[in-house]
This record gives structure tokens, C-alpha cells and sequence, in this order.
């Protein structure tokens, strides 16, 4: 018993939801079908219905719904083809609306009306696709729920400070809106069964934000629809539109504070024709308006006329034939300097419903340019209209239904997208010293592709770059010096709508400054020692007679390990290898002061730590030049000739010396402060040397050292033997 009067009652709602689809209330219908839905989530004919009446609230809910119902019943109804290709071309998905729009054609006859109709949306989908692929740099800002509602909100207006918006609404606080716009008796509900317009008005509170909008009701708003146009004469008059013999403009001016009861244009303006909006140039001489009058279609074309020595509007011309089209266009929009019409249009070459469209006035011929489409993401899919400046012109506002917005038509604004400075330096990533001279190569890419490149080199004295670049994309830097590419960096540069804009960015790259013409080599270490190996020792005299040569260089001594131990432990051994170093450096006779160490552990390796050779590779000590902020690698003077420092003289690890060693040719014996003996026999040309040591513990150590060469025998206090065998070059 249950079954049959569900069954009755479900059929009973889908008979309510048609009802009102077909007075085309297409939102009270939605209510019902959901309802139906509910119990029935597989009726075809009311996910169909409901898609179509999505189309106007929800595009991709429309999508679903209409997609679904054809692949519950292919043939749910005659037009299902149309209707995919009307939901497909609104979600952007203009290949398929037309392979859709095709399909519908196929089912129509030879001389059936609907196929000039089908051939204009074929049209627009292909003129869609070229927008949507050649996009233009705009930022598009929805004006946010203070102003927009679930409901349609157009007609913009801004007083001439920017700081007072006035716009239309059909939402649920327009005058006498109490109650469903299902209810017919509803007398705030038009015949569409969405509620009449009302004009508000909004503060600004800053560039993002506005104070709760007022309803100007009263004088203003009528017992139709009543639409903000425009505000002139230093914001003390407004036009609008009222509903009114099918439409007509009139005019409202201030007193004490508020609007007074608004009056009709002459009969040279309005007629018992559809008169939707206009615009009146900044002298007050011309006014632009779009009538319906002398169309043989009954649509929209836009016509001008001018003030009569009365003070009263003359006879209209049209704008002719390159502005007007058989199809709707609609409100006009003057630059200041009046050189510059925008309007809407369903007519060119439109991405479909109204596009924005833009004409330049020639002079010389006193006649307007050929209209262009604003493109996208000006202009979408669906309906754009109602494109008004900013009082500087640097931005615009716009009525649009596009994905994203809260419902129906909502407001935002247009801002061209502007050029940031992008400034800072560019460091070494492992000492922080700036890097002059190098190369950083901004590449992007335009909205529609077309390729960017900005490009800089840091100063010589303060490292210093900066470009102007496009903004609101993703760049790849890549970063170079001397011609040699140091690595590429993704930088992503936010939208900034004001030429101002600057911002910061350091960049940290993998660089280590090898054009001095003595580079430092690095020194190894044995697995958990910090013992200096033999072959150590010539490096550790290089650097110590370079040092002496060049009393103004101060180094950093840095050391490092392999994995091989925890962290914490890596970083004291790491502090015990640059002390090894330091402690010989300082003992050979170079200033404590310009010397100073660090232990980067096992943070920094040189290799991965994936083998033993690379491990071996991460137990060194490293030497950098510490410079100044700003300061360039200087020019070295060589080691003076036969002077470098042998240290300790014995080559043997760990062993320190106060007393360096000079090498000259020919033999001779040191005994060293701390007791070791050192004997050095160097060759007539220098290429050989051969030094032998003997610690006063019992240590030694014979080292031979030929062409670079370096071949030594160690014997530590314990007894324990190292031999090593190795080329330094």
C-alpha cells in the first residue's frame, strides 16, 4: 500500500517542479525535482529538466544532470543534443558543444527556423575556443559576498571618489521580497519567478572590503525593476532604468542626502519600446543610450543623441551598422576622453550571450572604429555585460555568470595585470658571500603563451640585480656566470595590478669562486680520525706561504664528515679536523686572527654517501677566503719562492711545529720546541725533497716528495705503521 502512493506522491512533485519549468520559474522549479530526485535518483526526465534549470545557477550541477540523464535514457527528449551542446559550450567545452550543436542539426529539416539559430551557436563556440586559447593578462576579482549573493547583482556604478558603489540586485533583500519565489503571490517576484531589481548602495572600506549594502528604496525603487545606470554632475544625479512602458530610463537627483523621486527621459529617449540603459559624456551634451525602437528583430541597438538649446535631448541617430548587429547590443560606456566605446553585444564576434566589446572613435573620419572583442577572461561563455571604468581608468567593473561566483550574474572587477620589480642578490648557498658578475635569465610566458625573457647581471661591488617582469606567473631563473650555467630556480611572481609593486628575492646557489689563481685544495681524513695524513702537509704549506704573501687574505676552515655517525658526534669531529688545520697553520707562523674555523659535521657533503669513495670524499677540510660583503676574490701573490712552510717539517700526522722549516737546496736538521728532530734534504732544482722526523714519544716518519708525488711511511707513539702514496696534482 506504501509502494503506490509514494509512487502518487513523487509523481504529484514532478508534476509541481514541470509546472514551473515550463513558466520557465526555472528556480522554484530546482526545489522540486530535488525532491524527486531524493526518492528517485535515476528519473531521467527530472535530472534532464533540472540541469536545464542549473544552467542559470550551476553550470557544472547543470552538466551532471544532463550528461546522467542521457545515459539513463538516450532519447529522454528530442532536443537532449541541444541541450548538451548548450551545458558543454558554458563549461568550456566548446569541441564537444559543437559536435553536439551537429548532432541536434541532423535531427532538424531542410527549412526548419531553429537552424539559423543552431548555426549562431556552432559560431560561438568557434569563436569561444579562439578567446579561451589566446587569453589575455587580466586578473579577474570576484567582488565577494558582501556585495554578490546567490541571486543576480549588475549594473556597477562608482562614484566619481571610488568609495561608494551602487549596483542592482535580485536578491532576498529587495524591497517586499518576503515568502518562495514559488509563491505567485508574492508581489516582490516578477514573471520569471526571481525577485524584482532593487538598486543599493555600498561604502568602501578598503581596496578588498565593503560595509553591509543599503537598499536606496523608496523614490528609487518602483514596484518592477529599478537598475542603477550611472552617476553624473559631481555624483548629485543618477540615471536608472524602471520598468515602465516595457522599460524605460530615467533620471533621480540628490537632495539633503538622499535620491529625490526619479523622472522620465523625454520622448526622444524613451518610447513604448524597450529602452534598457545609457550613459551621458562628462560635458553633459551626449547621451548614448540602447533602445529597441527602431529594430524590425525587437532587439537592442545603441543610439546617441545630443542636448537642444532648451536644454532637452534631440533627436537619436544610430551608431550605423559597424556597432549595431541584428542581434542585441546594449549598454554603452564612454572613456573620459570620450575616444574610447564599450558595450555589450550578442552580435560579432561574441564567445556567446553578451561579450564586451570595445570601438575607437576616428577623428578625421568622425566615425567609430571596427568593434573588438575584449577577449577572454573579460568575456566568457555566458553573459557579460555592464563593463564601467574606474574614476582613474586604471581598472573596471563587470557583470558576468562564470564558474566560480556565488549564483546567477555576479559583480567583479577587470585589472590588467602589471609589472613587478623583482630586486635582491645573489648568494653563495654555502658561505652566504654575494656573487658578482652573474647572470640570472627570467623566462616565462605570456596568458597566451607568447614567450617572456627578462634579464640582469649582478653589480661587480654589491651583487645587486633587478628586472621588471610581467607578474602573476611562474618563472624559471636560471642563473649563470661566465657563461656557464649554475643551476635554474622556479620563482613564482603573484599577481600585482600596480606598476609599485617590488619585491624581494635572494637567490642561493651552488657556487664555489675558482678564479683566484691559487685555489685551495681540500685535505682528507682517515674514518673517525682527525690525525693529519702526510700528503696534507704540502697543501697545509701552500696555503701557509700564500697566507704570508698575502697578509691582507683571512681564511675559514671548515670540516666535514661522512654519515657513518650520529649527527651531534659528526659536528665535534668535523671542529677536530679544522682544528688539526688551524693548529698547523698557527704554529707555521700565521696570526691566529686570520684564521677561523667551523664544522658544517656531515650536513654539507661533497658526494653521496653511497660508497666509500665518496665517503672518503666527505672526510675533509675545506679552505675559503672569508671576503667582505660586496668584496671580490683579490688577485693572490704567489708563495714567495723557497719559502713555504713545512709546518712541523716532519710531514708526520698530528705533529706541530713553532719554528718553520725553509727549504732550500741541500740538507739540514731542525729540532723543533716540542723535541722532534727533523731532517730535510732538498735537490739543487727543488723537484725532490725528502724529509725525515722523530718525535720525542717515539714517532716517525719519512716522507719523499718528487714532481708532486708525495710517498710516506708514518710510525705513530703506539707503534702503529701508516704507509701512503699519493699524486697531489
Amino acid at each position: 500500500m506504501a509502494q503506490p502512493a509514494l509512487a502518487q506522491s513523487t509523481r504529484k512533485t514532478l508534476k509541481t517542479a514541470n509546472k514551473f519549468f515550463d513558466q520557465e520559474n526555472y528556480r522554484a522549479s530546482i526545489p522540486f525535482y530535488e525532491q524527486v530526485l531524493a526518492k528517485e535518483p535515476n528519473n531521467a526526465l527530472a535530472l534532464f529538466r533540472a540541469g536545464i534549470a542549473y544552467m542559470s545557477f550551476d553550470k557544472e550541477k547543470a552538466s551532471d544532470y544532463i550528461y546522467k540523464a542521457q545515459r539513463l535514457k538516450p532519447k529522454v527528449s528530442k532536443d537532449v543534443e541541444y541541450w548538451l551542446g548548450r551545458v558543454d559550450h558554458l563549461n568550456y567545452n566548446f569541441d564537444e558543444a559543437i559536435a553536439h550543436f551537429q548532432a541536434y542539426n541532423t535531427t532538424l529539416g531542410k527549412k526548419d527556423t531553429r537552424k539559423a539559430a543552431l548555426a549562431q551557436l556552432i559560431q560561438h563556440s568557434k569563436n569561444a575556443k579562439v578567446q579561451f586559447n589566446s587569453p589575455k593578462d587580466i586578473f579577474v576579482k570576484n567582488l565577494g559576498p558582501t556585495i554578490n549573493t546567490a541571486f543576480s547583482e549588475h549594473s556597477p556604478v562608482i562614484s566619481n571618489d571610488d568609495k561608494l558603489l551602487l549596483f542592482t540586485s535580485r536578491g532576498e533583500n529587495v524591497t517586499g521580497a518576503s515568502g518562495s519565489t514559488a509563491n505567485p503571490k508574492n508581489k516582490s517576484v516578477a514573471a520569471d519567478g526571481e525577485y524584482y531589481e532593487d538598486i543599493f548602495e555600498a561604502k568602501r572600506i578598503d581596496d578588498e572590503n565593503w560595509e553591509k549594502p543599503r537598499s536606496l528604496s523608496g523614490a528609487l525603487n518602483g514596484k518592477g525593476h529599478d537598475a542603477s545606470i550611472q552617476v553624473f554632475d559631481n555624483d548629485t544625479k543618477m540615471l536608472m532604468y524602471r520598468q515602465d512602458e516595457n522599460g524605460d530610463i530615467f533620471y533621480s537627483e540628490k537632495a539633503s542626502g538622499d535620491w529625490t523621486e526619479p523622472k522620465k527621459l523625454n520622448n526622444n529617449i524613451n518610447s513604448k519600446a524597450f529602452e534598457s540603459d545609457a550613459y551621458i559624456t562628462p560635458d553633459g551634451l551626449t547621451i548614448y543610450f540602447s533602445t529597441s525602437k527602431y529594430s524590425d528583430q525587437n532587439t537592442l541597438d545603441i543610439y546617441y543623441a545630443t542636448r537642444q538649446p532648451g536644454g532637452d535631448w534631440g533627436t537619436p541617430k544610430s551608431l550605423g551598422n559597424v556597432i549595431n548587429t541584428p542581434f542585441d547590443d546594449d549598454s554603452p560606456y564612454l572613456s573620459k576622453d570620450g575616444k574610447t566605446l564599450y558595450f555589450s553585444s550578442r552580435g560579432h564576434n561574441t564567445m556567446g550571450g553578451y561579450d564586451i566589446f570595445k570601438s575607437e572613435y576616428d577623428s578625421v573620419g568622425r566615425t567609430w572604429g571596427r568593434p573588438e572583442n575584449m577577449g577572454y577572461p573579460v568575456n566568457t561563455p555566458d553573459d557579460d555585460t555592464y563593463y564601467r571604468l574606474s574614476p582613474d581608468g586604471s581598472y573596471a567593473y563587470l557583470s558576468s555568470y562564470r564558474i566560480g561566483g556565488y549564483g546567477e550574474k555576479d559583480i567583479y572587477t577587470i585589472n590588467y595585470i602589471k609589472n613587478a620589480i623583482i630586486r635582491g642578490k645573489v648568494y653563495s648557498q654555502r658561505d652566504s658571500t654575494i656573487i658578482p658578475g652573474v647572470e640570472l635569465v627570467f623566462s616565462g610566458t605570456q596568458a597566451d603563451k607568447t614567450a617572456l625573457s627578462y634579464r640582469d647581471v649582478t653589480k661587480p661591488e654589491t651583487g645587486d640585480y633587478q628586472v621588471s617582469v610581467l607578474s602573476g606567473r611562474t618563472y624559471q631563473v636560471a642563473v649563470s656566470k661566465d657563461g656557464k650555467n649554475i643551476e635554474t630556480q622556479e620563482f613564482a611572481v603573484p599577481v600585482s595590478t600596480s606598476d609599485s609593486t617590488v619585491i624581494e628575492k635572494n637567490f642561493y646557489v651552488p657556487y664555489v669562486d675558482t678564479s683566484s689563481t691559487y685555489a685551495f685544495k681540500k685535505i682528507y681524513f682517515d674514518t673517525d680520525k682527525y690525525k693529519l695524513r702526510p700528503e696534507s702537509i704540502k697543501e697545509l704549506n701552500n696555503i701557509s706561504g700564500i697566507l704570508k704573501a698575502n697578509p691582507g687574505l683571512n681564511i675559514s676552515i671548515e670540516g666535514h664528515c661522512d654519515s657513518r655517525n650520529t649527527d651531534e658526534y659528526n659536528m665535534v669531529l668535523g671542529q677536530n679536523r679544522a682544528d688539526a688545520a688551524y693548529n698547523y697553520l698557527k704554529k707555521s707562523g700565521i696570526a691566529e686572527t686570520r684564521l677561523t674555523t667551523v664544522s658544517y659535521g656531515e650536513r654539507v657533503p661533497f658526494a653521496t654517501n653511497d660508497s666509500p669513495e665518496n665517503m672518503q670524499l666527505n672526510r675533509r677540510v675545506e679552505f675559503r677566503p672569508i671576503l667582505k660583503e660586496g668584496e671580490a676574490m683579490p688577485r693572490l701573490q704567489p708563495a714567495a719562492s723557497g719559502a713555504s712552510s713545512t709546518g712541523s717539517g716532519s710531514g708526520a700526522p698530528g705533529s706541530s711545529g713553532n719554528n718553520p722549516a725553509t727549504l732550500t737546496p741541500g740538507k739540514s736538521k731542525v729540532k723543533m720546541a716540542d723535541g722532534t728532530k727533523v731532517k730535510t734534504k732538498v735537490d739543487e732544482d727543488d723537484d725532490k725533497v725528502k724529509v725525515k722526523a722523530k718525535g720525542a714519544n717515539g714517532e716517525e716518519s719519512k716522507t719523499k716528495t718528487k714532481n708532486g708525488t708525495i710517498d710516506a711511511k708514518t710510525k705513530d707513539a703506539t707503534g702503529e705503521k701508516t704507509k701512503v702514496k699519493t699524486d697531489n696534482d
